[in-house]
């Protein structure tokens, strides 16, 4: 069964309200078997847009994935977010080639 991922970029206004987010979101990635791959770090974007924070989160499964970003765990999570940064989120299913 192929890996489930969550690529995100983020734009964040209010760092102090910011980590209020990345706080509670641990419950839903525990939950879900969450592991970060990139969580900020150093980065040139070389094609295209970016934001100034860049995020991979890897999940057993792509449903696993699927199931995190609706549970309401992590939309508890989302609801600090929403209001102090920009994001784009995707969730896709890895390559099992």
């Amino acid at each position: 069964m192929a890996k489930g991922y969550w690529i995100g970029r983020v734009d964040v206004h209010d760092l102090d309200e910011y980590m209020k987010y990345v706080a509670a979101n641990g419950v839903a990635f525990d939950k879900f078997g969450a592991r970060f791959l990139i969580r900020g770090g150093q980065f040139e974007c070389r094609e295209g847009t970016s934001r100034s924070r860049n995020v991979v989160i890897e999940f057993p499964s792509y449903r696993a994935a699927l199931d995190c970003y609706d549970s309401p765990e992590y939309q508890a999570a989302k609801a600090l977010r929403d209001p102090v940064s920009d994001g784009d989120i995707v969730i896709i299913e890895g390559y099992d080639g």
